[in-house]
């Protein structure tokens, strides 16, 4: 059933950031995968740039070659204002997001406008809330972040995984255990290193935005949700080594906790990286560390930034070989289930794939009533599952 939400907008979707390497493939999918009726267009600051992605999907697709092009730029409010009055979702991938996220995020919040992006920054996610989460309230918008590899298999599969355990009525110990081959983005290492030089601020935007939500009334009554920062330790039930992971992933699965009654009165939930070996855990845990420090160094930083650049990616062989694995080990009231999430390559295809379904599932299915401030688990839950499995992503009960 398609959504009736401002149905006088001139586009369903519009796409911003086209021109870069995952917006490029998101708009590849969508000229694959979208239906006939959907009403998308394209967005950028360079117009010149814009037509020659539109002659590339028209390849793919020949009804393309009349796709719309949109002018917007991160840097101009008012483009932006015209960009979100203009259609009923707007897709993002132009990050860093703490730098040039912002201005989009209250252009949609103002103009009732569904905003969509790829951030794994928690920093711009608390700080997006506490200044805007009100007016998307208001306006109706409903503002979804981390809509690809962050936050999307752990969200939606700690989702699935508690409809395994359902009913919920006593406490619910849930752990998420990432594996997989592929290349990080070179968006995703920057957003990274500059999450690591800014932990302080990290801690100030949360503190506000815990504030706000308390003066909100926004964590229900009788009921808790929260990510437990676990220890190194080997999981006597997938067998691997866990190393812990420090993303935005296990933040996006407690809200949605917060906000979904399913997950039982009391939910927990903790985020690791798997390993068969210890020897591999250690190392991660080395790595980890090493960027972080090199994260304080700014001239360290930028030569680091430097070498990997935003916009570039592997060739298709590179990531046809690439996959993921998300397992799930769920325990509540005596009872234990562990299930799994995978795909191929998580950074690039399977996050266009997750992007462009999000979109097209705001767009045109019947979602839950929710505004401001949410996750994809809270305002897409069944109908992105769905449109999730259909696209080839495998969500499955293991035992």
């Amino acid at each position: 059933m398609a959504s009736d939400r401002a149905p006088d907008r001139a586009h369903d979707v519009v796409l911003l950031g086209a021109t870069g390497f995952t917006g490029g493939l998101t708009a590849e999918y969508l000229a694959r995968h979208a239906p006939e009726g959907l009403r998308w267009a394209i967005a950028g600051r360079n117009a010149e740039k814009l037509a020659r992605v539109r002659d590339r999907l028209a390849r793919i697709e020949p009804r393309l070659a009349d796709l719309p092009l949109l002018t917007a730029d991160s840097t101009d409010p008012a483009s932006l204002a015209d960009l979100a009055a203009s259609t009923r979702v707007v897709v993002t991938t132009v990050g860093p997001y703490l730098t040039h996220g912002e201005p989009l995020v209250a252009a949609c919040a103002e103009a009732g406008t569904d905003y969509l992006d790829l951030t794994g920054e928690p920093e711009f996610v608390d700080r997006m809330f506490t200044a805007h989460h009100e007016a998307a309230q208001r306006s109706g918008a409903r503002i979804v972040h981390a809509c690809g590899f962050d936050s999307v298999p752990h969200d939606l599969g700690a989702f699935f995984t508690v409809q395994q355990l359902a009913p919920v009525d006593g406490p619910l110990s849930l752990r998420g255990v990432v594996r997989g081959s592929g290349t990080v983005s070179g968006g995703t290492f920057h957003s990274a290193m500059t999450q690591f030089s800014r932990a302080r601020q990290m801690r100030t935007a949360s503190s506000e935005r815990r504030a706000l939500e308390k003066r909100l009334g926004q964590r229900p009554e009788g009921r808790s949700s929260r990510a437990v920062a676990g220890k190194p330790h080997k999981d006597p039930v997938t067998g691997y080594w866990l190393l812990p992971l420090p993303t935005i992933d296990p933040f996006i699965v407690a809200r949605s906790g917060d906000a979904l009654a399913a997950y039982g009165p009391e939910f927990r939930y903790s985020h690791y990286a798997g390993t068969k070996t210890l020897r591999y855990a250690a190392g991660g845990a080395v790595g980890v560390t090493a960027l972080a420090a090199a994260a304080q160094v700014g001239p360290v930083r930028n030569l680091l930034l430097s070498r990997i650049k935003q916009g570039e990616g592997p060739d298709e062989a590179r990531r046809e070989r690439s996959w993921f694995t998300v397992d799930f080990v769920g325990e509540s009231g005596g009872r234990t289930v562990r299930t799994r999430v995978s795909g191929g390559d998580p950074g690039y295809g399977e996050t266009a794939t997750m992007l462009a379904e999000s979109a097209m599932c705001l767009a045109l299915d019947d979602n839950p009533p929710t505004s401001g401030s949410v996750t994809t688990a809270a305002a897409m839950g069944e109908h992105l599952l769905a449109r999730l499995q259909a696209a080839g992503l495998r969500f499955e009960v293991l035992d």
